[in-house]
């Protein structure tokens, strides 16, 4: 009996978020199904975001004999997107769109229309969803501008984590001291951040980059014994060109702040692999992680820094609560607040809302934190064991599982066996 055919269409071999939750998606795929489905994969672009991620992490060379290129000959039972929902559309017998969502509060009406071309939407977290459902629209007839109907969701949506791969992301009693040049930095308490620096004036970029990097000054400037803020960011990509933009956005902000006495902040710039991540964050100078996001439709970096059994310090709001025990994590209150014009763009709209924190708590749990440390070391551990045990690439396995379950069973083209047929013999005529 021939086998069901499934294409994915992801981003899997670019250098980005997206692109890692795409891989693990495909490989969790890959392990359920490999024995029932033909499994192919139709590799895209993921914004500006540079490509080449497989051909650096050969463990990852698997995918590529799932790889197709040019259209599609016939209709697949499965078609799988991994991609923004306003790109969903029907094209095999049954359609799956995985997405992480936004960061807001709201999405956009056509992503909402893209849910709907499904037949089953995955998205990273309880916030994600709630965003869908929260955001309705009027669709209004463009000739006769008279209202049509609502625009609201209608295809069923499930939540499915980004489990963490516990083989790379875990606790090292000895990590390499020289990845990142960490060890050549005089401090010996250094917060950390990681992710990208996006568009937006300061305090309004998604990941809040610029208004950590004030903060930080302000609450230590001028203090004797000062930590050191290490920031693994980029703007797009691993260019000089890059680098050279982001020191130039911390200088200004230092030169903002009415002082000379400031604590360092350090880059960490470029391309690291899975595992040299694991190593910078069990660095023994690297004593906490630090995020004043606006928001996240998971928040992988945290989770996958939770195995460090670090303190974590990052806002209450958005996708990373559902994996961060708020008994166990430390996390700053704040308002929502709408998405500012400099951040805005064609899908975080202007109306929708996000997180803000509240500055003054900002600067006292970096200040309580950084003087007393040990107050805080046990919730990092037990966030740690509550990560490992309920957020692994196994346990989302198990959760994709379920999902697939729902996919209807497809007609099979069959071979048919005719009976075998005698020979008849003819009598055999005379001409007359």
């Amino acid at each position: 009996m021939s086998k069901n055919t499934c294409v994915i269409y992801a981003p899997v071999d670019t250098l980005s978020g997206y692109g890692s939750r795409a891989r693990d998606t495909v490989k969790s795929i890959i392990q359920l199904k490999k024995d029932e489905w033909d499994i192919k994969i139709i590799p895209c672009a993921w914004g500006n975001t540079p490509t080449g991620f497989i051909e650096e992490n050969p463990e990852w060379k698997f995918l590529e004999p799932h790889f197709i290129t040019g259209q599609l000959t016939s209709q697949p039972d499965i078609f799988i997107w991994i991609t923004i929902p306003s790109e969903f559309q029907k094209v095999g017998k049954y359609n799956i769109g995985i997405t992480a969502g936004l960061e807001t509060n709201i999405v956009p009406g056509d992503w909402v229309e893209g849910c709907n071309r499904m037949d089953l939407v995955l998205v990273s977290s309880e916030h994600s969803k709630k965003a869908f459902l929260d955001s309705k629209y009027q669709k209004m007839n463009e000739q006769t501008k008279q209202v049509e109907g609502i625009v609201e969701l209608k295809t069923p949506m499930e939540v499915i984590f980004e489990g963490m791969d516990l083989d790379i992301y875990k606790h090292l009693d000895k990590p390499n001291k020289e990845i990142g040049a960490l060890n050549t930095i005089p401090e010996d308490f250094c917060y950390l951040f990681v992710g990208h620096w996006l568009q937006g004036d300061l305090g309004e970029d998604r990941k809040n980059v610029g208004l950590l990097i004030k903060a930080f000054f302000e609450t230590f400037k001028n203090k004797k014994n000062k930590p050191a803020l290490v920031l693994k960011t980029s703007i797009i990509g691993p260019s000089y060109m890059d680098r050279d933009e982001v020191l130039k956005r911390i200088h200004q902000i230092r030169n903002t702040v009415n002082s000379k006495d400031l604590p360092n902040v350090y880059l960490l710039h470029g391309e690291f692999t899975d595992a040299e991540m694991n190593e910078i964050y069990n660095h023994p100078k690297v004593k906490a992680m630090v995020s004043l996001t606006k928001g996240e439709g998971f928040g992988r970096p945290l989770l996958e820094f939770t195995q460090s059994k670090k303190p974590i310090l990052t806002t209450n709001w958005s996708g990373h609560l559902d994996f961060l025990n708020t008994g166990f994590t430390t996390l700053v209150p704040g308002t929502l607040t709408n998405v500012h014009p400099s951040a805005a763009n064609q899908w975080l709209m202007k109306e929708a809302q996000w997180f803000s924190p509240d500055t003054g708590r900002v600067g006292h749990y970096l200040k309580d934190m950084f003087e007393n440390y040990k107050d805080y070391v046990d919730g990092g551990k037990r966030q740690a064991y509550h990560s490992k045990q309920n957020f692994s690439f196994e346990k989302m396995t198990e959760k994709m599982d379920e999902y697939l379950k729902r996919i209807p069973e497809f007609p099979k083209q069959v071979q048919l066996k005719l009976p075998q047929l005698k020979k008849i013999e003819l009598p055999k005529l005379n001409k007359v």
